[in-house]
């Protein structure tokens, strides 16, 4: 950027400008020096606050709203700053060797406070309709502001750089094609390689795809990954209607015969929502609760028992409480940490205020089958996992999970699953569900311990997946469990299998 203390000489009158001379706007700011950013606008400001807030371990879905709200950011520019924080933490993994290029050092030389600023400008100038000028120029103030301004030059000359290239040039620069694909395809769609690796095995594994589509198949994966998910609602049946939702601007869903979408809008001024009626809810996961009520269960109970295992924030439990009001059932739902079981309550308010049994403690979901044997007619097991289905909706998810993660996950999704066969009723069912489709996390995991129990028999789950006018749901893979995926549902990566105890 030209010296702030030197401001440009006014051109004179009888030199005209060279018409040969190449106009390259994207090099020169429409500013003048002296009018340049000192300083930042509130929404960029809060887009980097949430990052910074990301890098000590919060999750931005949540720390967002409550950053938005604290420094009075509201309609456009909450729009904005909501783009630019999402989008700026989901593409690191390609803006990042793109920024390395243009500072012409490695990122362990850059400051991580500063690297997030330049995260945030790149997206600006790479992934938003933001003029170069004003990428750069409030970029150059941001960094002003937070990182310093000896930083601010360093920033400044980055973004410089970086708005040389369009996307498809810096492409061409970081992930040029003639090598390993897999690695072109980690940059390119800004997954880290074992995801993408993990995921071209899971369309195999699952029959998604055949070997002459999974590479195609698996770019579409990655590109929906990168989409914003739109906003799905959940009317829970004798709490609320679909119509009610529709009657307040969404639209009816397609896949789910409780669900509606939302185009715009805070879906928290629905009054259904804001009541705890309905809620917001993936459409994959509403399928698969209504999938685990729809099974017959032969437990000769009068009053059945249904248990959600690890039922916290309690999305799942309190469509379940409601789906099996309806057939005369009281649900119990247990969470192992008393903040995330109060987090159930207050999901579940609405029931209970309408009069539905539900039953709520806190304990050890690897414990309870020991402690309540042969208890329940239902139980579904939401283990924890890694969250590989659910990318588009947790931005900072693909780089807080590593493969290691695996191993520790897959034991205890062992342990829990062990734990809800042991709480089931014979004749009684369970279900057992990942928002994931790595096949150490579903396949595999269901497959080990069904040789351990000749008790159990496998349901074909893609029999109870209807949409909302009954018909069966595609492409849910081979069976006889069910897959969703974001490129072929429009809906979280879902996992489900479907177990009957003899």
């Amino acid at each position: 950027m030209p010296d702030q203390g030197r401001p440009d000489q006014p051109r004179r009158p009888d030199r005209p400008r060279n018409p040969q001379r190449p106009h390259r706007p994207q090099q020169r700011s429409v500013q003048r020096p002296s009018e340049r950013s000192r300083s930042t606008d509130p929404a960029r400001l809060a887009a980097y606050t949430v990052m910074r807030a990301v890098a000590d371990g919060a999750y931005a879905n949540l720390e967002l709203p409550r950053v938005l709200r604290a420094k009075g950011v509201r309609g456009r520019d909450a729009g904005f700053a909501t783009e630019l924080t999402y989008g700026a933490t989901r593409m690191r993994g390609l803006y990042d060797p793109i920024i390395a290029s243009a500072a012409g050092r490695s990122l362990d030389k850059v400051d991580d406070a500063v690297l997030d600023t330049l995260r945030l400008g790149a997206h600006q100038l790479l992934g938003m309709r933001v003029p170069v000028h004003a990428a750069v120029d409030e970029t150059v103030g941001l960094a002003r502001k937070v990182n310093g301004a000896g930083a601010s030059g360093f920033v400044n000359a980055v973004m410089r750089r970086i708005s040389e290239r369009s996307l498809e040039e810096w492409l061409a620069v970081v992930a040029p094609e003639g090598g390993d694909e897999m690695a072109r395809l980690a940059v390119v769609h800004s997954h880290p390689e074992w995801v993408v690796r993990a995921l071209r095995a899971a369309l195999l594994g699952h029959g998604a795809s055949t070997a002459d589509t999974v590479d195609a198949d698996l770019e579409d994966l990655l590109v929906a990954d990168n989409a914003p998910p739109k906003v799905s609602l959940v009317a829970r049946p004798g709490l609320a209607t679909v119509f009610e939702l529709v009657e307040e601007g969404a639209t009816a869903s397609t896949l789910s015969p409780v669900g509606a979408t939302l185009d715009a809008g805070d879906p928290g001024a629905i009054p259904a929502v804001r009541e705890g009626r309905a809620a917001v809810q993936d459409e994959g996961s509403q399928l698969l609760a209504l999938a685990l009520a729809a099974v017959p269960v032969e437990t000769g109970s009068e009053r059945q028992r249904w248990l959600d295992l690890c039922a916290g924030p309690g999305g799942k439990a309190a469509l379940l409480a409601t789906l099996g009001a309806q057939q005369g059932a009281v649900l119990f739902a247990n969470e192992a940490s008393e903040h995330r079981t109060d987090l159930v309550r207050q999901t579940l308010a609405a029931a209970v205020d309408a009069g539905i049994e539900v039953m709520v403690g806190t304990g050890d979901g690897r414990d309870l089958g020991e402690e309540e044997p042969e208890s329940f007619d239902r139980v579904l097991v939401d283990a924890p996992c890694t969250g590989l289905g659910a990318l588009r909706r947790r931005p900072e998810a693909r780089w807080r999970r590593s493969p290691a993660d695996l191993a520790d996950l897959g034991g205890l999704q062992r342990e829990l699953l062990e734990s809800a066969i042991a709480a089931t009723k014979p004749g009684g069912v369970v279900g057992y569900a990942t928002c994931s489709p790595h096949l150490a996390e579903t396949r595999f995991v269901v497959g080990d311990v069904v040789k351990k129990h000749p008790e159990l028999s496998v349901i074909d789950a893609r029999d109870f997946f209807h949409d909302a006018l009954g018909a069966p749901v595609a492409d849910l893979g081979e069976g006889p469990y069910v897959q969703l995926w974001p490129h072929r549902h429009g809906t979280d990566g879902m996992f489900l299998a479907l177990l009957r105890k003899h």
